[in-house]
């Protein structure tokens, strides 16, 4: 019988048992085929949006004074817990890390905890790694080289970053330093998202598990800055340890030095994790070990239904964190602004206005509350695409369940599931303020939140256009509406672009509620293209073939 190995050592790849050049040099090329087109989108956001905000802090802050009151931000701990511990905002680098840098290491850990589970547990899943391991590959060598292409896709946006900072005119040290905190904190959790593709033999609870680490960690990070006696969890959290470093003040090595231990222990414990292991398992892998569960599966809708409720509250547990922490800080944060009115100006350039009162600032920060939404229906989609490549609903498909109806029922219940991300996350900062005396009633933080849900629909309308036209495209696609909506009305305000070219964001046809009554007309307006979007889509997908 000619094994993969035979065949590879007859043509002079290397010797039998081992892989030789030329293997590798496909894998690299396979893998940076599935990573290319996603680190790209990274490193232009995060490396443009820091070039910008280098470039306009020039213009903002050109008074020497303006940018000493600056100073005063580190005196609310409510600033310190939302974005950081302002350090150096008397200089152009100081300010950019202070005002991006959280959202830049944030958009790095994601994607590459993502991208990690996708092409290392979810290769496996889909049987594409058995045909790989069937040669002379091993499957702690095959873990490992995957791990080094995220080192690469890291190394590659901490280099952009940088470059772009320093051509902006932020000073070269503590762009350098910045530049290796937000790379180390991507490799970190693209390590833990491999290992936790080791740890579990599912993509989706792999990548759960990775993504309440991140939330966890993110979490800490803003009580290690708001609680002076609990400041040492700085140094349990990447985040943490990444403001420990302070670029342009103090400039430490150590805590960074720290953060690159944390990755390699990560990356350590993955390949050895996948020596310990089957291909095709989990290290935690219980499959056969529990009965059956037959709950909900009697219909479609009650299928859908239990497809999401893991889902669901993971992403209700962070949102409900979050917002009950935005509750607690309302009165200390609309205080500070109060008696400081320059920063409420400087919020309301960067597109936050308001936050004066506390429905003013819960209104502001619930606009935030559609990146999530529309995140969490626009994934929930694209597992609709995952099956059908992976081949099981052509299972479904082959029984009396028209394709007009399956994908009818998973959007109603996506729909119903943003919400109530919506009504748990203003219970939730209802319940922070009410803690902290804030006036706000509970019908206004509903209504503030539920205000935003059109922008979620308008994503889960865009990802069913893309699941009928372009399967490929469904994550960037069903993202444009919540993500590219809030960044073209940011840099809109910012910049002070034509209104025409505002009112192409979804959040320009919203009003501010709880600090406001309703725009009915521009949520109706954005619910009706969400019909027509998802409509077309659902055409499309009732009469192209299934992919494979």
């Amino acid at each position: 019988m000619t094994t993969s190995a035979d065949v590879a050592g007859a043509h002079g790849h290397g010797e039998p048992g081992r892989a030789g050049r030329a293997d590798w040099a496909a894998l690299t090329r396979l893998a940076l085929r599935l990573v290319g087109p996603g680190i790209v989108i990274v490193i232009v956001l995060a490396a443009g949006l820091s070039a910008v905000v280098v470039i306009q802090y020039g213009y903002n802050f050109a008074d020497p004074t303006q940018a000493a009151s600056l100073a005063v931000l580190a005196q609310s701990p409510a600033i310190r817990v939302l974005f950081g511990a302002p350090i150096a905002l008397d200089t152009a680098g100081g300010f950019t890390v202070w005002r991006t840098g959280m959202f830049a290491a944030i958009a790095a850990a994601t994607w590459a905890l993502l991208t990690a589970t996708r092409i290392t547990r979810g290769e496996e899943q889909a049987g594409r790694w058995a045909v790989l391991l069937a040669g002379r590959i091993r499957l702690q060598e095959l873990v490992g080289h995957h791990l080094m292409i995220l080192l690469g896709t890291q190394i590659a946006l901490g280099v952009a970053l940088g470059a772009a900072m320093i051509a902006a005119g932020a000073t070269a040290r503590g762009a350098v330093l910045h530049a290796g905190c937000l790379m180390t904190v991507g490799v970190f959790f693209a390590s833990v998202g491999v290992l936790c593709a080791q740890l579990m033999s599912d993509r989706r609870t792999a990548t759960g598990l990775a993504a309440g680490l991140l939330i966890a960690g993110l979490l800490a990070r803003m009580v290690a800055d708001g609680v002076e006696q609990l400041a040492w969890l700085a140094w349990l959290t990447p985040f943490g340890l990444m403001a420990e470093v302070e670029p342009y003040g103090a400039g430490r090595v150590a805590p960074l030095m720290v953060l690159a231990g944390y990755a390699m222990l990560a990356g350590a414990l993955a390949v050895v994790s996948a020596r310990h292991r089957d291909v095709g398992t989990g290290v935690f892998d219980r499959a056969g070990t529990r009965p059956s569960r037959m709950a909900l599966l009697g219909s479609i809708g009650g299928f859908a239904v239990r497809r999401t409720v893991a889902a669901f509250a993971g992403w209700a547990g962070g949102l409900c964190a979050y917002f009950f922490l935005i509750g607690l800080l309302a009165r200390s944060l609309t205080a500070f602004l109060t008696a400081n009115p320059r920063f409420a100006e400087m919020a309301a350039q960067a597109g936050f206005a308001g936050l004066t009162t506390p429905q003013g600032y819960l209104a502001s920060l619930f606009a935030l509350l559609a990146l999530p939404l529309g995140l969490f229906a626009t994934t929930r989609l694209a597992v609709e695409a995952a099956d059908e490549v992976e081949g099981r609903l052509s299972l479904v498909f082959s029984r009396p369940v028209t394709r007009r109806r399956w994908a009818a029922v998973q959007l109603a219940v996506l729909a119903g599931a943003c919400i109530g991300l919506a009504l748990l996350a203003g219970t939730a900062a209802w319940s922070g303020a009410t803690i902290v005396g804030a006036r706000l009633s509970l019908w206004e933080a509903l209504a503030g939140t539920v205000n935003v849900t059109p922008i979620a629909l308008l994503s889960l309308a865009a990802a069913m256009l893309a699941l009928g036209w372009a399967p490929r495209a469904v994550v960037p696609v069903g993202a444009i509406p919540a993500v590219g909506g809030f960044l073209l009305t940011v840099l809109g305000e910012l910049f002070n672009w034509p209104r025409w070219v505002g009112s192409l964001s979804p959040f320009a046809h919203l009003a501010p509620v709880p600090s406001t009554h309703p725009d009915w007309t521009g949520a109706a307006g954005l619910l009706a293209v969400s019909l027509v979007l998802a409509t077309a889509g659902l055409f499309a997908y009732t009469r192209r073939d299934l992919r494979s």
